[in-house]
C-alpha cells in the first residue's frame, strides 16, 4: 500500500490515472492466474470449477460515496487506505465445494500476499448475503520497481450471486432503507437459495457417482473381454503345440528302415 502512495505522489498531476492504470494491471495479473488455474484443472481432472468471471474498477462516484459513508476526506491517498474494494474480481461456481476448492487454489500463490478472508458461507450477513470474499495484494512489475496492488475476491454460486444482485437493486434503489416486508422476503429467498445450492451439489454427487458405477462396470467388462481373450489364445496356441508335436511323430522313419 505504501509503494502506491509512495508512486502516486511522485506522479502527483495524473495521480488518478496512475492509480487506475495500477488497479488495472492487478486485474489483469489476477485474471491470468485464474485463467491458468482453471485451464490445469481441466487438463488433470476434465472438470472446470469455474462458470464465469467478471472484473470491474470501483466508478468514482463509488469510490467517493464509500469515503463520505465512512467519514474520510476524497482523496487519491485516501482511496488507497480506506477503500479496498476498487479493483475487484468475482468468480462464478456451479456448487459450494468449488468456492473453497478455487480459495485453496488461489491463496496457495506464492506471490499473492492474502490480507484478509470473509466466509460469509459458513458465516452469512443478517440479510442472507453468502459469497466468500479474498482480499490480496498482487505485484505489479513496473520500470520503477514492484508495486503491489489490493484487489478484492468474490466467489460465490451462481444461484448467491442471482440473489446478490437482486439484493444490490433492492439497496440502491431504497438507499439502503427497504421495506422490513421486502427484507424478509429477500431473507427466504436467501434460505431457498441455500437450499437450491445443497440440493443441486447433492444430485451432482449421484451423477457423478453414477457415472463413476458405470465406468468401473465398463472397466471390468473389458477386462473380462480381455482375460477371456488372452485365455483363449493360449488355449489355441497349446492346441497347436500338440497338433505339432503329433504331426512330427507321424513323419518319423521305423526303426531300422532302409531303402
Amino acid at each position: 500500500m505504501e509503494n502506491i502512495i509512495e508512486l502516486i505522489k511522485q506522479d502527483d498531476a495524473d495521480s488518478w490515472e496512475t492509480l487506475m492504470f495500477l488497479y488495472n494491471a492487478a486485474l489483469k495479473e489476477i485474471n491470468t492466474k485464474i485463467d491458468i488455474l482453471n485451464d490445469e484443472f481441466q487438463h488433470i481432472y476434465h472438470y472446470t470449477p469455474i462458470e464465469h468471471i467478471k472484473s470491474r474498477i470501483k466508478t468514482p462516484t463509488s469510490i467517493v460515496n464509500k469515503l463520505k459513508k465512512n467519514g474520510y476526506e476524497t482523496s487519491v491517498e485516501n482511496m488507497v487506505r480506506h477503500v479496498n474494494d476498487i479493483a475487484g474480481i468475482r468468480i462464478i461456481c456451479s456448487f459450494t465445494s468449488d468456492i473453497y476448492l478455487i480459495a485453496d487454489m488461489i491463496t496457495k500463490q506464492s506471490d499473492l500476499k492474502v490480507v484478509s478472508v470473509k466466509d460469509y458461507i459458513t458465516h452469512p450477513k443478517v440479510s442472507g448475503y453468502q459469497s466468500y470474499h479474498i482480499l490480496v495484494t498482487v505485484p505489479i512489475h513496473l520500470t520503477q520497481g514492484i508495486v503491489d496492488t489490493i484487489v478484492e475476491i468474490q466467489i460465490r454460486t451462481i444461484a448467491q450471486d442471482f440473489w446478490a444482485s437482486l439484493e444490490h437493486k433492492i439497496y440502491y434503489k431504497f438507499e439502503g432503507n427497504a421495506p422490513d416486508s421486502l427484507q424478509a422476503e429477500l431473507k427466504a429467498c436467501a434460505d431457498m437459495v441455500d437450499m437450491l445450492d445443497a440440493k443441486m451439489f447433492s444430485l451432482n454427487q449421484a451423477i457423478m457417482e453414477i457415472g463413476r458405477t458405470r465406468r468401473e462396470e465398463a472397466e471390468k467388462k473389458l477386462e473380462e473381454e480381455r482375460l477371456q481373450e488372452e485365455a483363449r489364445q493360449q488355449a489355441q496356441r497349446a492346441r497347436e503345440i500338440v497338433e505339432g508335436q503329433k504331426a512330427g511323430q507321424g513323419t518319423e522313419p521305423e526303426n531300422g528302415g532302409k531303402a
